[in-house]
């Protein structure tokens, strides 16, 4: 075996050696799914309110606390974002889309299993694949500049087909709408202001949580108002919500078990590219999922599939994003801006020293992020069952509850009472896409990498001009972008040749 591999299994023994290590990572679960669990907290307010109380432990102690509790935030997120439709987080809104419709279907219990099931392996193929491919990575993660980011972000937009389900000009002009809107606030490269009608909060653009909470949670919420009712459109009689469905939702992900392996490793090399984010990880590979099943009429509709991609991508993007964040002092996430600066704070210094002279650490802080996930997937077993009740509640008790918790997620991730404008301005749009049947997704595809690719195009055609496109990583991510759309025009034409006869 390679000196890596040596110093990753004895990281690995040493951590499940260390009572307080374990102590520490227990704690920290329950702590990092609440701050997932309620809407508008997330990972980077938790990180932050627990800085001081680290401040003072052992290094290696407190920067295994921080990474266990940031861990778990996806998988608590995941709660809400299936039995409400409200995103605990903003990456868990990929798994708003199939795990929503099948608590209404009365599987909520089903669905909150293939979430955890789904986040545990997650965690662990992510954390493995990273382990084996360090070597080969390292030079390709230094090499990628603003013209890959910016194909990447392409990438990630020819996937609005995928997600336009029968209607691929509706999906093309929802997703293009959340381009447009991705142009509001501080020109990348001027600094000019851009319909932002003369108001502070805009030059920030428009908060991600906020859009993704107003054309999920609004709408459904409001619907589910009009209808009455609960959530669960089935009795509780009839509904799947005991431990025994959480488990039979377990499975679900070693039945797509491919479909795991590659969400996963997808997961974590976008979470070692620098800048792209979560959202954009848990989107990839939702697109990805729809694109590779030879039923993607399915999804939107209760495909547990749509549950898996998703939380896979979420917890094992994290082990990708630790390593530029350690390695490079390059925070490979939101999230991991704040780790960077608690990890300073304890007297852990990141950068290329850490690769020389203190190896074990990183792949402690690896190890303890994948047994984070793996322990949260047993501690909220015991409870799934009557977590899973949830969506038995009237409904009449529910939308205002919900409603609240929508208001004051926006308001705690944008810190402006006036983004509640954007909140119910989007929100009535989502009603209305909702109700003539006009897909969603694609408007936070747009949204979330419209920036990323605005601000990497200006960057690429100022270092290159168009010969940006002519580098070999692009010619790569061209040929994928060709592919990716060669590939939907194929699947379209042989399902319509397949209904014709």
């Amino acid at each position: 075996m390679s000196i890596e591999t040596d110093i990753y299994l004895a990281s690995l023994i040493a951590l499940l050696g260390s009572p307080m290590l374990l102590a520490l990572i227990v704690a920290a679960i329950p702590i990092g799914m609440f701050f997932g669990a309620v809407p508008g907290l997330g990972g980077k307010l938790g990180i932050a309110l627990l800085i001081p109380f680290v401040f003072g432990m052992e290094p290696l102690h407190g920067a295994v606390f921080l990474v266990a509790m940031h861990a778990v935030v996806h998988t608590g997120g995941s709660i809400p974002s299936i039995l409400f439709g409200i995103p605990g987080t903003g990456p868990d809104a990929a798994t708003v889309v199939d795990g929503y419709p099948m608590a209404q279907k009365g599987q909520a219990g089903r669905a909150l299993g293939a979430s955890l099931g789904a986040s545990g392996i997650g965690g662990v193929i992510g954390a493995m694949a990273l382990a084996l491919l360090l070597p080969v990575l390292r030079p390709v993660v230094l090499s990628f500049g603003p013209a890959e980011f910016f194909l990447l972000a392409i990438l990630g937009v020819t996937f609005i087909a995928a997600l336009s389900g029968d209607s691929l000009v509706k999906g093309l002009i929802v997703g293009c709408f959340g381009l447009v809107l991705a142009t509001i606030g501080m020109d990348p490269m001027t600094g000019v202001a851009r319909f932002t009608f003369g108001q502070l909060f805009l030059w920030e653009g428009i908060d991600v949580i906020t859009a993704v909470l107003a054309l999920f949670a609004i709408p459904e919420m409001i619907a589910l108002g009009a209808r009455g009712g609960s959530v669960s459109a089935v009795s509780k009689d009839i509904a799947n919500y005991g431990l025994r469905d959480v488990i039979e939702g377990i499975f679900d992900v070693g039945r797509h078990w491919w479909l795991t392996l590659r969400t996963s490793i997808i997961g974590a090399l976008v979470g070692v590219v620098p800048g792209l984010g979560g959202e954009a990880a848990s989107w990839l590979c939702y697109g990805h999922a729809v694109q590779s099943s030879k039923t993607p009429e399915r999804f939107g509709k209760g495909a547990v599939e749509g549950v898996i991609a998703p939380e896979t991508a979420n917890n094992s993007k994290e082990g990708g994003a630790l390593l530029p964040t350690l390695f490079f002092g390059i925070p490979g996430s939101s999230g991991m801006v704040l780790l960077l600066g608690a990890f300073v704070t304890l007297g852990i210094q990141p950068g290329p020293q850490l690769i020389l002279y203190h190896l074990d650490l990183v792949w402690t802080l690896v190890w303890a992020l994948v047994l984070a996930n793996v322990i949260a997937v047993a501690m909220f077993l015991g409870i799934a069952r009557w977590v899973g009740l949830l969506v038995f509640v009237r409904g009449g008790l529910l939308v205002p509850l919900i409603f609240v918790f929508a208001i004051t997620g926006s308001y705690l991730s944008s810190g402006n009472w006036k983004s509640l404008i954007v909140l119910f301005l989007l929100g009535f749009l989502g009603y209305g896409l909702k109700r003539f049947d006009w897909p969603r997704p694609p408007f936070v595809i747009g949204l979330v990498l419209g920036g990323i690719a605005e601000e990497s195009l200006h960057k690429a055609l100022a270092i290159w001009g168009p010969a940006f496109l002519l580098r070999p990583q692009s010619l790569i991510l061209l040929s994928m972008v060709a592919a990716s759309i060669v590939f939907y025009v194929w699947r379209r034409r042989t399902a319509r040749n397949a209904h014709d006869d």
